[in-house]
């Protein structure tokens, strides 16, 4: 993408008011001309042409197509890219060859102060609007942004919204799907002594009308295996915190009993697991569960989950637990 010079100054210049007002004048002719394909030297139509898209593309990367942000720096013929994209290019301007120098695009730079975008979601539905400067920050944490796919036995760059990632979890990966708030997990294994690394189970469940993800795993913590089951929440977190769970395992007499909230999936599968936020059971304590003479490991992992709701009297949460 080439665009006409835009007389800029090196960073260790000093910018007074009458160079302001050349900078905006320089740039207003920028913008004019700007739709004529990008070309160089192309003529400037009477007609001024200032929406907000084309500033957007002025900002824009000829190189990596990102958004830039200080410093924006420029060749002496005027073409600009972004700070990471000039060591990447080697001190080379990639639309002339030229050297690019130390040059710094302060008007370009001030432009973009006085802008305001709408988020790159809008069509996901996130209505907001920001200056230029924090909408790459906004866009980071925006609510309305696709969810990396919760499928942890690969590394799976799908990304979309909720129902499209179980659709995805199904068809693709085929994960187990079931309705209702109750489960009964059980993982049989004949040599418990060998454990892989990060070794996996999933299994998505549909109540209350959303989804939820339960983990097993086996996978080595230190020198020895263990063994840890926990549920992600298919939504963000400030949702996630509206229902709790329950996790039970046990045998001959003994149990353990995890109860927490599920994280959600914006929270990766090995963050979540690397918190330790989930029922664990060491191999010893798992092989004492399985009976028998502890050579082979039977573990049978039960859990339910429920709505916490606002009492309106006193304001604490009460349970609403699922029929």
């Amino acid at each position: 993408m080439e665009f006409d010079s835009i007389d800029c100054m090196t960073s260790s210049d000093v910018i007074d008011d009458d160079d302001e007002i050349h900078h905006h004048n320089q740039l207003s002719s920028l913008l004019k001309s700007h739709s004529n394909n990008g070309s160089s030297n192309s003529i400037v139509s009477p007609a001024v042409h200032s929406s907000t898209t084309s500033v957007h593309e002025l900002l824009e990367c000829p190189v990596c197509t990102n958004s830039m942000y200080p410093p924006i720096h420029q060749c002496h013929n005027g073409h600009t890219l972004c700070s990471t994209c000039k060591t990447r290019v080697h001190n080379r301007c990639p639309t002339c060859r030229q050297e690019l120098g130390d040059i710094r695009c302060l008007a370009l730079e001030k432009v973009a102060e006085s802008l305001e975008l709408p988020c790159k979601y809008t069509s996901l539905g996130c209505p907001e609007i920001f200056p230029y400067y924090s909408k790459l920050k906004h866009e980071a944490l925006c609510n309305f942004r696709p969810y990396n796919c919760p499928y942890a036995g690969s590394e799976c760059t799908v990304v979309g919204g909720i129902p499209f990632l179980v659709a995805h979890l199904r068809d693709d990966h085929k994960v187990d799907m079931h309705s209702g708030c109750t489960f009964n997990h059980r993982y049989v294994k004949s040599n418990p002594r060998e454990v892989e690394n990060a070794t996996w189970m999933l299994t998505v469940f549909h109540c209350y009308g959303q989804y939820f993800c339960l983990h097993f795993e086996a996978f080595q913590l230190g020198m020895a295996p263990v063994y840890m089951a926990f549920l992600r929440f298919m939504g963000d977190e400030v949702e996630s915190r509206n229902y709790s769970y329950s996790l039970e395992v046990g045998g001959n007499g003994r149990k353990l009993i995890w109860e927490g909230t599920p994280r959600t999936i914006r929270d990766s599968h090995r963050k979540v697991r690397d918190s330790h936020d989930g029922l664990i059971i060491q191999r010893n304590m798992a092989l004492f569960f399985s009976g028998g003479d502890r050579k082979e490991l039977k573990l049978r992992v039960t859990g339910r989950i429920w709505k916490e709701q606002q009492n309106p009297e006193g304001g604490a949460c009460i349970p609403n637990l699922c029929s």
